[in-house]
């Protein structure tokens, strides 16, 4: 069947073939088939179905219709209040439903730790795109729930970039907590971040050890971004943690 890429893959080539999606087999391939197998298994339609290997050894997924928000102007409702609510309790929903898994091991849950609108599939819902489900579960792996919600915080509210106005900034990170209710909320700012520092780190560490791929991110000014934004969350740190008493 013929292929065709699709958009927004900046580290890893990925196609779509019919109904399928295709992409590169990892390390990680097991534990992401078998994450993706368990939501199938719960009833849970916030992730694609994992569907096997292929002939040339990439992994076989089921393509997901709707708007992917990859691109860096959104129609206003991928960015709304009842958006962001949505993502919070999907996020939710996952994570209760890996909690006590054997794949979540000794940690919480099992975190897609690469939470973002490019990694979100919108569609209509009652003329408006809302977020439906996630894509990209490559980096999932057992971890806290404030790590998920940390990254949330941080991608979709683009802190530091296209977010700067602080009130705002906190009234919809308020937004976010109190969606997926998170208990734990003194830390989420400094896992923010623990976050911002651990990519940037990971970029620059990749990148210097010969990773093409990861080289042309950096090239492409992503580290920059996030110093961008940890000096910006670092600076008004004071008034982000104070919103979330």
């Amino acid at each position: 069947m013929t292929e065709s890429s699709l958009p927004g893959g900046f580290v890893n080539a990925v196609v779509r073939v019919g109904e399928t999606v295709r992409r590169p087999a990892s390390a990680h391939t097991k534990f992401v088939g078998d994450l993706l197998r368990s939501l199938e298994a719960s009833g849970w339609s916030g992730a694609p179905r994992y569907l096997g290997v292929d002939d040339e050894g990439r992994e076989v997924l089921s393509y997901l219709e709707g708007h992917v928000a990859w691109e860096p102007r959104q129609p206003a409702a991928v960015s709304s209040d009842e958006s962001l609510m949505k993502v919070a309790r999907l996020v939710r929903e996952f994570h209760d439903l890996t909690a006590g898994t054997p794949l979540a091991g000794d940690e919480e849950v099992v975190c897609h730790n690469d939470l973002s609108p490019k990694n979100t599939v919108y569609r209509l819902c009652s003329g408006e795109l809302r977020p439906t489900a996630f894509i990209d579960w490559d980096l999932a792996a057992p971890g806290a729930r404030i790590h998920d919600v940390a990254h949330v915080c941080w991608q979709y509210l683009d802190l530091g970039l296209s977010a700067t106005d602080v009130e705002e900034a906190a009234r919809r990170m308020r937004l976010i907590v109190d969606s997926y209710a998170l208990p734990d909320r003194q830390h989420l700012v400094s896992t923010i971040l623990w976050w911002q520092d651990r990519c940037r780190r990971g970029i620059e560490t990749q990148a210097d050890a010969g990773d093409v791929a990861i080289a042309r991110l950096r090239d492409a000014g992503a580290v920059r971004r996030i110093q961008t934004a940890y000096r910006w969350v670092s600076d008004h740190r004071a008034a982000l943690e104070h919103s979330l008493r």
